[in-house]
C-alpha cells in the first residue's frame, strides 16, 4: 500500500502556514506596549521555535516512512524473486515428470511388443522343431532375443523409476537398457524370420 505522500506534503505546508498566519497577526497588533512587544516577540520566537520542532518532527516522519517504503518494497522484491524461482521449480519439475511418464510407457509399450512377438513365434515352433538345425537354432536366438528385449525393458523401467525418486534434475531416460531393447527386438524378429525362411 502507497503513502499518500501528496496529501502529506500537503498537510505540512497547511500547519506551516497556519503557524506564519497566526505569528503575523500577533506582530500587527497596533496598540501593543514595549511590555508587551518584548512579550510577543518571545511569543514569536516560541512560534519559531515550535515550526521547528514541527518541521523536524516532519522531517523525521518522512525519513521513517521513506525509509518503511523502501524496505517493504525490498521485501516485496525479494518475495517475487522467491516466488519466481519457486515457479521455475516447479515447471521443470513438472516437464521432468512428464518426461519420465513418457519413458515409462515407451518401456511398456516395448515390452508388450516383445512379449507379443515371441507368443506369435510360437505359433512357427510346431512346425520349425521339425525342420532343420539351422532353423531351430535361428528360432531359439530370436526367442532368446526376444526374451532379452523384454527383460532390458525392465531393466529400463526400474532405472527411470529409480530416476523419478530422486529429487535432482537429472535426465529421465532409460539408458542403455531401454535402447537396447528396441534393437533386441528387431534382431529377435529378424531370425524368427530368418527360421521360417530356412524351415
Amino acid at each position: 500500500m502507497a503513502l499518500p505522500w501528496l496529501q502529506i506534503l500537503d498537510a505540512v505546508i497547511g500547519v506551516t502556514d497556519l503557524a506564519r498566519s497566526r505569528k503575523i497577526r500577533k506582530l500587527s497588533q497596533e496598540s501593543v506596549e514595549p511590555s508587551q512587544q518584548i512579550e510577543a516577540s518571545r511569543g514569536g520566537a516560541g512560534l519559531g521555535g515550535i515550526e521547528a520542532r514541527l518541521a523536524g518532527v516532519v522531517v523525521a516522519a518522512l525519513k521513517e516512512a521513506f525509509e518503511r517504503d523502501t524496505h517493504r518494497l525490498e521485501l516485496e522484491r525479494q518475495q517475487l524473486e522467491a516466488e519466481r524461482q519457486r515457479a521455475e521449480r516447479v515447471l521443470k519439475l513438472e516437464l521432468r515428470r512428464h518426461t519420465i511418464d513418457r519413458e515409462i510407457g515407451r518401456l511398456r509399450l516395448l515390452a508388450g511388443i516383445a512379449v507379443a512377438s515371441w507368443i506369435g513365434t510360437l505359433f512357427f515352433a510346431a512346425r520349425l522343431l521339425g525342420g532343420p538345425v539351422g532353423a531351430r537354432a535361428a528360432l531359439g536366438s530370436g526367442w532368446i532375443l526376444l526374451l532379452a528385449a523384454f527383460a532390458s525393458s525392465f531393466v529400463g523401467q526400474g532405472r527411470v523409476a529409480a530416476l523419478a525418486a530422486r529429487t535432482d534434475d537429472g535426465p529421465g531416460d532409460s539408458g542403455a537398457a531401454g535402447a537396447l531393447s528396441v534393437w533386441l527386438i528387431v534382431a529377435g524378429l529378424a531370425l524368427v524370420g530368418l527360421a521360417v525362411l530356412i524351415a
